[in-house]
């Protein structure tokens, strides 16, 4: 069991943060209801509750029998599991209450003579929608799929910690999870053409249009982003810190959209804007959680939460269009997961639960290893580990005769400690974190080149294409922007009151 009472020192800063983050929520209303200061006030209280309910809560799950025992430790005391669902309630309750701010001078706008309250309008006019078509119908459709398939995600990581659900059903879950933004972004914004390197344009033309394989690449990255971090886990801390540190690095992505040396109006903007609006309150609630589950960890996170975190950086990055970036900042996870495929496909033993192996004697982790207990791997696959054994990038262990009879498991975290040898949980973490901070490609200012294709109707467009912060080479038409007013073609040309204020926002 553990402790639910919070200290003396804890309540006083928790009543202190909650108290700052209600004034400042309130005080936005004063003004023009400031969407990022009121988006960083939420986060806040996010944090308080979420911090509080962790504490409150962990006996009630454990006495129903949601708990487990960290295998990594000298003594393996009962703790309590699936915290990671608490915050995930969390950050939902806290977009939900967040979907006023981001539209409140449209609403303004929209339901009040264009922000005048004193302007007279015809019985006729108020009646037929008061200004309504003004209103960012695309930008609100935005948020609420990214919602609708974050509870989505939720409900699914609910099913899998419940239920235990076996990894080759479970696999392909977040692709049912993504279908709501993939709608949307099928509507709202629809491009599926990408431009092709330089090097290959005289063969393949400067465009090509993938059509439904673009909308199979945006449901793989749904899927991988959600596994990804749900594969890089076993030791205490590492799946909120990971995620942490990913949300930083995007944060601070978004932030040079916003800087004061980046021109104004800037086609990427609003993109951006929205990605740090899903992204502060998931800071917020993520580090209550690390509180607890940092080494030595009071409770452990369950799948809900990885599967959670995956899914908000893959709708930041599909409904912000920047998902290239997205992929970038998971170099580390896309290794793990690909050096995991021979376990994950069964080409080698995989055990249940490939974490490392904790010695009593030392108190140090050291790489867990799988078995071939019935024979020796097949003679291609002997060859392929001995080959990976000479480069260090695993362990084998061979009997008299000369045949593999074991082998480490194939994660990042043994790899690590075939690499420096056995360490302590927190130092293994550390290093973990270092090894994806070292991944973050230097940032440079946005740039934009003007480029010019054809439209659907034969007639030429000036596209703005933004070389992003991340990416090298020629971008993506996703990336891309038409000179004037800064749009992206719509499927159907709707209203120029809608076109200019609508379809302006989020797009990147």
């Amino acid at each position: 069991m553990i402790g639910t009472d919070l200290t003396t020192s804890e309540t006083l800063w928790l009543l202190t943060l909650s108290a700052a983050c209600i004034g400042i929520l309130a005080n936005t209303f004063q003004g023009d209801g400031e969407p990022l200061i009121a988006s960083l006030a939420l986060s806040g209280l996010g944090f308080a509750f979420s911090f509080c309910l962790i504490r409150w809560l962990g006996n009630a799950f454990m006495r129903v029998g949601l708990k487990g025992r960290d295998m990594a430790k000298l003594k393996k005391v009962e703790i309590p599991e699936m915290m990671g669902a608490i915050c995930a309630v969390v950050y939902l309750l806290v977009i939900i209450i967040f979907i006023p701010f981001p539209f409140y001078k449209d609403i303004v706008a929209a339901t009040s003579g264009g922000g005048n309250r004193d302007v007279v309008m015809e019985l006729k006019q108020v009646e037929t929608g008061r200004f309504l078509h003004r209103f960012p119908h695309s930008k609100l459709s935005s948020y609420l799929s990214a919602i609708l398939s974050l509870q989505a995600m939720v409900i699914l990581g609910l099913a899998d910690d419940l239920f235990d659900v076996r990894w080759r059903h479970k696999v392909l879950l977040p692709a049912f999870a993504a279908i709501p933004m993939l709608i949307v972004y099928f509507v709202d914004f629809g491009v599926t053409k990408v431009v092709v390197p330089v090097p290959l344009q005289s063969y393949l033309g400067e465009l090509v249009d993938l059509g439904w394989l673009y909308y199979a690449y945006m449901a793989a990255v749904a899927i991988f982003c959600p596994n990804s971090i749900n594969i890089l886990a076993g030791i205490n801390g590492i799946e909120v810190a990971q995620s942490i540190l990913i949300a930083f690095l995007l944060l601070l992505n978004d932030s040079l959209y916003l800087s004061p040396f980046t021109p104004y109006p800037h086609p990427a903007t609003d993109s951006h804007l929205f990605s740090i609006y899903l992204l502060l309150p998931f800071i917020g609630v993520s580090f209550a959680l690390l509180r607890h589950n940092w080494y030595p960890a009071k409770v452990f996170v369950g799948d809900t939460y990885c599967y959670f975190a995956g899914m908000v950086f893959a709708v930041v990055g599909i409904l912000g269009h920047f998902s290239k970036t997205l992929l970038l900042l998971f170099i580390p996870q896309l290794a793990n997961a690909a050096y995991s495929v021979p376990q994950l496909f069964h080409l080698i033993p995989c055990p249940r639960h490939r974490l490392p192996r904790f010695n009593p004697r030392t108190g140090l982790l050291e790489p867990s290893a799988t078995y071939f207990d019935e024979k020796p791997p097949a003679k291609p696959i002997a060859l392929v580990l001995r080959f990976l054994h000479r480069l260090h990038l695993l362990r084998l262990t061979f009997n008299d005769a000369g045949e593999i009879i074991e082998t480490t498991n194939l994660t990042l975290l043994n790899l690590w400690l075939v690499w420096w040898g056995p360490m302590h949980e927190d130092k293994l973490a550390m290093g973990i974190l270092a090894l994806q901070t070292l991944y973050e490609y230097p940032f440079k200012r946005p740039n934009l080149d003007v480029k010019t294709v054809a439209s659907q109707d034969g007639e030429s467009q000036h596209l703005i294409c933004l070389r992003a912060s991340w990416v090298r080479g020629t971008p993506s038409l996703n990336d891309c922007k038409e000179k004037t007013p800064l749009l992206v073609p719509q499927r159907e040309r709707r209203s120029a009151d809608m076109q200019t204020k609508g379809n302006r926002d989020f797009e990147n």
